[in-house]
């Protein structure tokens, strides 16, 4: 939440501890380059624009076809990427199909491999922490997805605290047995945690560095081989980042990276047949996966994400900028966006719409506080506003116009931080709520309110939804949150007068609730549910007791 003493915080102590690390390991080239990068996040433009590869058993290469991205603040071309089509696929399956279904490393096989990547995380974790290698990252996370300073570097916060976590010897912790007394001597049985072996990891464009990493790096610590492909539009945030870990002792064979469309990715994934493949992004692709892949996938899909404000009215302020945060910072490009706000009776009469609005039209483009849509272009966002506000008692709270002298390409969107007012039960009306509960991936949300004894109407509003990630119950009433909490479902719930949507730290468990194919990020506990599976071993030495006989048949 507070980005700039959090830098602060990571520089003061990178001056020191960080910095001898990177000093002893003559890791400067010169004034302006890091020793892992190949290129110049600002110096990024059409006169010089920059290259992604592909990784494949070793080694990265390059590709028959080049994919122009165009620079989404001013649409000139700037990255050309690598992509593999469905006819260059072969190294990545082959690379796939090499890797046994017991892993890389498991408790019985190579465990130094645990060792070796608490050191590997512990390495990239101080490269993180150094000033020049986090603006690097920062940078490159803006020039691809705009977003400001203090949002870019909070992934690259996240991230580094997350290797931090796992340094030393906390990879092999993850990989934790347990044993049970048997029925007699000699007989005793183990759990393990199992790596699946070969698997697949797709990630989106709006995290291009948080995502990917934390869930790589999970498959990798429990003993898999991942193939990994990022939304191409910012893959060159991650190229860069497997160069860095490169640079940090990670195998170059350990992991594929791959840049293709989907219908490429799909063939990779038909053909190669990873034992557990990872989705994060929309909901439509992850149920299409689902069933090409007959189940093994885990999914971290799309949320139209609520928040309750309850009967207490407190810090209005502190409320008011928590709303704005949690629905415009990124452009309302988080999975975890307040997408619907249900505002009790009390703070209806409030100054929190007035205020949440100041705050909203105070973002700018200049500062990338408000700025590009990469998935829903300008007309499908008004289009949008323009059929919700023929709903009976609907209006426009404030927002809902174009941007205003830009040069954002017309592929994408720009539009003012948007809120549109809906009667509660109008919402609930079987022709309108499909409607009013779409996801917008964009600055935009709806607003309603709810009297006393309308809190059941705002439950049955919730119930019908169908992605559970994260919600807040905005209340320091215990009995309103025991009744909320205790009624709902979303997978990361935050609760209490602070309580927000977005801004999911390293320390917990990120993710959905409700579906048994849900993945969580981050903690020891998603990345046990997500990259491993439970083997049980049963010992049974004997001896066979003295005098046994066979028995009769059974």
């Amino acid at each position: 939440m507070h980005r700039i003493v959090l830098q602060r915080e990571i520089r003061s102590r990178a001056s020191h501890k960080a910095l001898s690390w990177f000093s002893s390991s003559n890791l400067f080239r010169s004034v302006h380059s890091l020793p892992f990068a190949t290129v110049e996040a600002e110096g990024i433009s059409g006169s010089q624009p920059a290259e992604v590869q592909n990784l494949v058993q070793g080694k990265w290469t390059g590709s028959a076809a080049w994919n122009t991205l165009v620079d989404p603040l001013n649409g000139e071309p700037f990255i050309k990427v690598a992509e593999v089509d469905g006819n260059g696929i072969q190294p990545f399956v082959e690379s796939l199909s090499k890797c046994p279904k017991h892993g890389l490393h498991n408790p019985f096989k190579s465990p130094e491999r645990y060792l070796l990547y608490g050191d590997i995380s512990a390495k990239a974790a101080n490269m993180l922490a150094l000033p020049k290698v986090s603006d690097f990252f920062t940078r490159l996370i803006q020039r691809v997805s705009p977003k400001s300073y203090q949002q870019a570097f909070g992934e690259v916060y996240v991230t580094q605290k997350f290797l931090e976590n796992f340094s030393g010897d906390q990879v092999r912790f993850l990989a934790r047995s347990f044993a049970v007394p048997g029925n007699h001597i000699g007989q005793q049985s183990h759990g393990y945690r199992w790596p699946y072996g070969p698997v697949a990891i797709i990630t989106p464009f709006n995290f291009p560095l948080e995502i990917p990493v934390l869930q790589l790096m999970g498959a990798l610590y429990m003993g898999n081989k991942p193939v990994l492909k990022v939304d191409s539009k910012v893959s060159i945030v991650m190229e860069q980042m497997m160069r860095l870990l490169h640079y940090c002792g990670l195998p170059a064979e350990d992991v594929d990276f791959i840049n293709s469309d989907g219908k490429t990715m799909n063939k990779v994934l038909m053909e190669a047949n990873p034992r557990m493949t990872l989705f994060t992004g929309s909901s439509r692709i992850a149920e299409k996966l689902a069933v090409d892949l007959k189940g093994h996938v885990k999914l971290e899909d799309a949320g139209f994400d609520w928040k309750i404000l309850g009967p207490d009215v407190e810090e209005v302020d502190y409320v008011a900028w928590v709303c704005d945060q949690d629905a415009y910072a990124c452009s309302g490009q988080k999975c975890s966006a307040q997408s619907i706000l249900f505002m009790h009776e009390n703070w209806s009469t409030s100054s929190l719409i007035s205020k949440t609005k100041d705050l909203a039209e105070r973002r700018k483009l200049a500062d990338l506080t408000v700025g590009p849509v990469l998935t829903v272009t300008t007309e499908a966002m008004l289009e949008h506003k323009k059929k919700l506000l023929q709903i009976s008692g609907s209006k426009l709270l404030f927002g809902g116009e174009p941007l205003e002298n830009h040069s954002i390409p017309a592929i994408y969107g720009a539009i003012k931080p948007t809120a549109i007012y809906i009667p509660l039960e109008e919402i609930l009306k079987p022709t309108n709520y499909e409607l009013v509960t779409k996801e917008i991936f964009g600055p935009f949300q709806i607003i309603t309110d709810y009297k006393k004894d309308q809190l059941p109407m705002v439950l049955d509003a919730l119930e019908r939804m169908h992605a559970h990630l994260t919600a807040a119950v905005v209340s320091n009433d215990p009995f309103f949150l025991q009744d909320v909490i205790g009624k709902t479902v979303n997978g990361t719930t935050y609760a209490g007068l602070r309580a927000r949507t977005t801004g999911a730290p390293q320390n917990h468990w990120f993710g959905p609730a409700g579906d048994p194919r849900g993945a969580g990020i981050g903690t020891p506990e998603a990345i046990k549910l997500v990259w491993s599976c439970h083997r049980e071993i049963i010992y049974d030495f004997g001896p066979v007791p003295r005098g046994w006989e066979i028995p009769p048949s059974t």
